[in-house]
């Protein structure tokens, strides 16, 4: 008789997210059907094993779970070498940075993911501000405002650009949208539908497309490592073919295209774009946080403009090789 395995699979946001209808339940029925069904997802949507979405990897190391997918940035200060990649304006393809990310990953970060079985490291898509009550144009636009960000170095351009970051995971927005706790939101349009964004704002606002992104979160989809070891050899060999470089980039891609999906539920609200002109003097303040970062990391024994350098020679290389 041969072995059969059921892979409970944890995550924050709902069923209908794109993250889980592009991206992870394809991934779960590549896995079924080119293990002969002997390898099957068991999803918990939106928690529903229990615990908050910083408790995600917590949960994986553990086994109170089999496979996950969170934020390293949700527990700021964990996992800081992956922080390069969360920095403002690295980040054009989501694609090639994933690419870039995982491979980054294997020449810095191991030693922090050493409990678990990463399957991919990912990026989303351009960052967009979804605002109630007034679009964002320049940076005077956001002095005073409340802004929901979701990582640490966000929350600190957030900062930087004038106004007061409120740090939440994404179940979390649409309430504190709601209720007026923020004036807007910092997440890329992949999680318009999960959040009902589109019905809580009025105004999007995009930075220049043919700039890089003003920020971006890097993401984890990672297997219990015990789990992963007693798998029989063929079926380790199923969850190998389908993790790596090339499932991080394919990844990537499957959020360009949930971009443009959640884009379309947003027709009814006023869209504009900041351009390149206002950006630049954005990206001056990001390279005052980038420099800021490196010091930091050299602090913690870190090195702090390698792991920058490295990160953006990985990002170009990978974007160079599309």
């Amino acid at each position: 008789q041969a072995q059969e395995v059921t892979l409970k699979v944890h995550f924050f946001l709902p069923p209908t997210s794109y993250a889980n209808t592009l991206f992870i339940q394809p991934w779960c029925d590549k896995v079924a059907k080119e293990s002969n069904n002997r390898m099957k997802c068991q999803s918990y949507p939106s928690m529903q094993l229990g615990g908050t979405p910083p408790q995600l990897f917590e949960q994986v190391r553990d086994g109170v779970a089999d496979v996950i997918w969170t934020l390293p940035g949700y527990t700021a200060g964990r996992f800081p070498t992956v922080e390069a990649f969360e920095l403002p304006f690295m980040m054009k393809s989501p694609e090639a940075t994933s690419k870039a990310l995982w491979d980054y990953v294997q020449q810095h970060g191991q030693n922090e993911f050493k409990d678990v079985h990463p399957l991919a490291f990912h990026v989303h898509g351009p960052g967009v501000f979804h605002m109630t009550n007034k679009p964002v144009k320049t940076m005077a636009d956001l002095r005073g405002l409340k802004l929901r960000a979701p990582t640490r170095l966000t929350n600190k351009f957030i900062a930087m650009l004038g106004a007061t970051p409120v740090g939440m995971p994404v179940p979390q927005v649409g309430d504190a949208l709601s209720k007026g706790v923020i004036d807007g939101a910092v997440v890329p349009y992949e999680v318009v539908p999960s959040v009902k964004i589109q019905e809580l704002v009025k105004y999007h606002s995009e930075t220049d497309p043919a700039e890089a992104a003003f920020y971006t979160s890097t993401f984890i989809f990672a297997m219990n490592k015990a789990k992963y070891e007693s798998l029989p050899p063929d079926l380790k060999k199923v969850i190998d073919a389908n993790s790596g470089q090339a499932l991080s980039g394919q990844i990537g891609k499957a959020f360009v295209q949930a971009d443009a999906e959640g884009k379309k539920l947003t027709t009814g609200n006023t869209t504009n774009v900041i351009p390149a002109a206002e950006l630049a003097n954005w990206k001056k303040l990001g390279d005052k946080l980038s420099a800021d970062w490196v010091k930091e990391m050299d602090g913690k024994g870190l090195p702090g403009a390698k792991l920058l350098d490295d990160a953006k020679a990985l990002i170009a290389k990978h974007a160079a090789a599309r």
